[in-house]
């Protein structure tokens, strides 16, 4: 079985952001595999281990993104891609990534794509979709169960703290969910066998993708952190006094009754 998983590097959210200029900067900051996209590695590893194939990682980005290959190497991919646009793209957005991936993809014949339901930094949820769009392939959103026979394919997907099942076919793309599965942790014979799998960077030139054709269509007119949350009141005195001290705050304060 032939199948892709597209990675994202991302801003580890854990860790402290600083904005500067309406800009995040990326200097000190800590990147990883978008936790999404890890549930993505996993459930492609466990497909290929019943089914045979390979598992090819793909990504966008610079060279620095070759750390997060490796990781998903080390983890049990077979090979992996860097599509490197640090010279030639300046700005890109869900339309953009979505472009370059299919035009990579278009002559692969997938039987299987994988990524994560959404990036931890942006949210969209749009590249996944977009992808399978742009290569005329079924696609189903936040799944929590994968199961393949033949190419007939049972799935069960999150709706909202529900669960909704359907049945589809190959070649198909899905995004993970959290719950789909417990991602691996990198063992050390697994990163030691990771420095010796081919990692493939090409650029958009050998695309023969035109920078016109990937402009982006949104833009970011600023990125800013979150207000600070106020802190909590705690209310004092006996049950009918607190009752009343809130129902009053809530009638004067946050003016919700």
């Amino acid at each position: 079985m032939n199948i892709y998983v597209l990675v994202k590097r991302t801003f580890d959210t854990e860790e402290k952001l600083v904005i500067s200029n309406g800009k995040i900067q990326e200097d000190g900051a800590e990147f990883i595999i978008n936790p999404y996209d890890e549930y993505a590695i996993e459930e492609a590893i466990t497909v290929r281990d019943a089914h045979g194939g390979e598992v090819t990682v793909i990504t966008i980005g610079g060279e620095e993104a070759e750390k997060q290959l490796r990781t998903a190497l080390a983890m049990g991919a077979d090979k992996a891609v860097l599509i490197n646009t640090e010279d030639d793209l300046d700005e890109m957005d869900q339309y953009t990534t979505a472009y370059i991936l299919a035009e990579y993809l278009r002559d692969k014949n997938p039987d299987l794509i994988l990524a994560g339901n959404v990036a931890i930094d942006g949210g969209s949820g749009q590249v996944g979709p977009r992808v399978a769009d742009l290569l005329g392939i079924n696609y189903v959103t936040t799944i929590t169960n994968l199961q393949i026979e033949g190419t007939n394919v049972k799935i069960v997907r999150d709706i909202e703290g529900d669960a909704e099942e359907l049945e589809t076919s190959l070649p198909l793309l899905v995004t993970a969910q959290q719950g789909l599965n417990e991602p691996r942790y990198p063992s050390l014979p697994g990163i030691m066998k990771a420095k010796k799998k081919p990692l493939e960077e090409i650029e958009i030139d050998d695309l023969d993708i035109d920078e016109e054709d990937v402009e982006p269509k949104t833009e970011t007119l600023e990125i800013y952190m979150p207000p600070k949350k106020a802190a909590g009141r705690i209310l004092e005195g006996d049950l009918a006094t607190q009752v009343s001290e809130l129902v009053g705050l809530l009638r004067n304060e946050a003016k919700v009754i």
